[in-house]
């Protein structure tokens, strides 16, 4: 099961072929089940340009299947777990949604399909984060 990032996410929608878009049509062409959390949603409908665009994406994002955080305040101790761990070893996450992507990724033992060289940092340093390639 894959969690995709809105960094995939917003180069699909808006037709950039890339490794990673071509990967999410692989998921997508292969029935591999894939989605996304309450994050990854408010990230992409923020991004709309007109009422139109955020109805459509709306409209497709609300049929996705959504992960959740599973352990209340835990899930974001854990998170800032990561944050600390991160910034001890020299790397700085750049955005506090960023890691409770990778706190949903991991609590539900989930690859993480992205484009963001952040989540790639914070899995060297974070053992437990799947990457999906």
């Amino acid at each position: 099961m894959i969690l995709v990032d809105t960094s995939v996410l917003i180069n699909y929608f808006k037709g950039i072929n890339n490794y990673k878009t071509e990967k999410l049509e692989e998921i997508l062409k292969n029935g591999i089940i894939f989605g996304i959390n309450n994050f990854i949603y408010q990230e992409i409908l923020q991004g709309a340009s007109t009422e139109k665009e955020f109805k459509l994406l709306n409209q497709y994002l609300s049929s996705q299947k959504f992960y959740e955080l599973n352990y209340g305040t835990k899930s974001y101790e854990n998170a800032a777990k990561i944050y600390y761990s991160c910034r001890k070893k020299g790397v700085t996450p750049r955005s506090t949604i960023d890691l409770l992507i990778v706190e949903t990724a991991i609590e539900n033992n989930l690859f993480l399909l992205h484009d963001d060289n952040d989540f790639t940092e914070i899995a060297f340093i974070v053992g437990k984060l799947k990457e999906y390639k």
